[in-house]
């Protein structure tokens, strides 16, 4: 057995840039052998029985312009969600304070736009700033950024902001022709120009295939820093959306991806994040332990459902995880 894992070892140490068949090599190791190198990777840079809990918040749902496949607040789809306008200032902050007191340690805000209007951003910016004197790290959603735009975040001290790239940039129009995968690229390295962090992950059950996930994770972790947080999502399939008929996805290759992820940018907090109520307690524990290390907690996400906070408490117990401490392990800024 040690011969065999030295001989892994040797087969997988690829330095970065990663090439995608180098991933795939990775990828289609036996899995205990994957899950043992994912584990590994993960001990040396994390405290593995601490999981980060963030919140999510819509601060402003449906109607939005983009036509992504998967999305309830899409307007090309009849989903059913109504539109809202962006909420009161005040009302983000009270469920802020909520959030905190539930054990969040991350706060997470995310509108349904194609991109925020400049008179969108004072009230942004109140929020950013109302939830970091919480003593709360901060987060927002809110479509693409300008240069501009992503200063103005960065001068309210926001700590991350979430812009997942979803799919590999093959497979990309398949599911989204209103924006490009260079559009979600740019976006990106404005916010990381600005001197936020990043947070960039997809979505796996969108009928992509196993290549276009891994070419998924090959582009997050070359880019020239990594994302600090990687959200790998479960496809959950919306009535009334492009992809309400999509098949599931096959619960070890979802647990195969999280492992890549963990060993492609060992550095990054990598979330499971939506479509958990789809999972077993079982598969998200073989997730936790091939690398995710934070979660959302509470009852929904943006529009979507969640584990309830009694669920997972119950399960972290049964598991022997407790709460990331804010600040705890904080990733690298570079590879």
């Amino acid at each position: 057995m040690a011969d065999s894992a030295s001989g892994n070892e040797r087969e997988i140490a690829f330095p970065v840039p990663y090439q995608i068949d180098e991933a795939e090599i990775i990828y289609n190791l036996p899995f205990n052998d994957l899950l043992f190198r994912a584990h590994s990777v993960h001990r040396e840079n994390f405290d593995p029985n601490a999981i980060q809990m963030s919140r999510l918040l819509s601060i402003k749902t449906g109607g939005c312009a983009e036509d992504c496949g998967y999305c309830s607040q899409s307007a090309h789809y009849p989903t059913g969600l109504k539109a809202s306008k962006l909420m009161e200032v005040e009302r983000v902050l009270a469920e802020a304070r909520k959030a905190k007191e539930g054990g969040a340690t991350r706060y997470c805000m995310g509108a349904a736009w194609r991109s925020p209007k400049d008179r969108d951003m004072d009230a942004i910016v109140a929020m950013v700033h109302g939830v970091k004197a919480l003593g709360m790290e901060t987060c927002m959603t809110l479509g693409m950024l300008t240069p501009a735009q992503s200063a103005s975040l960065a001068e309210a001290g926001l700590d991350y902001y979430n812009h997942n790239v979803d799919t590999s940039e093959r497979f990309y129009s398949e599911i989204i022709t209103t924006r490009t995968f260079a559009d979600r690229l740019e976006t990106l390295s404005n916010v990381r120009d600005a001197g936020i962090k990043v947070c960039a992950g997809g979505i796996l059950g969108m009928g992509e295939t196993t290549k276009d996930r891994i070419a998924m994770l090959v582009t997050l972790a070359n880019l020239p820093v990594p994302p600090e947080s990687v959200p790998i999502n479960m496809l959950i399939p919306i009535p009334g959306s492009k992809l309400a008929d999509a098949e599931p996805v096959d619960p070890i290759d979802f647990v195969r991806t999280i492992a890549l992820a963990r060993i492609l940018m060992p550095a990054s907090h990598v979330r499971l994040s939506a479509g958990r109520t789809g999972m077993s307690d079982e598969m998200q524990a073989l997730c936790f332990f091939a690398g995710a290390n934070s979660v959302f907690i509470g009852d929904t996400l943006l529009t979507a459902d969640n584990p309830g906070e009694d669920h997972d408490s119950a399960l972290f117990r049964r598991l022997g995880l407790r709460p990331m401490e804010l600040g705890a392990a904080e990733p690298e800024t570079a590879q």
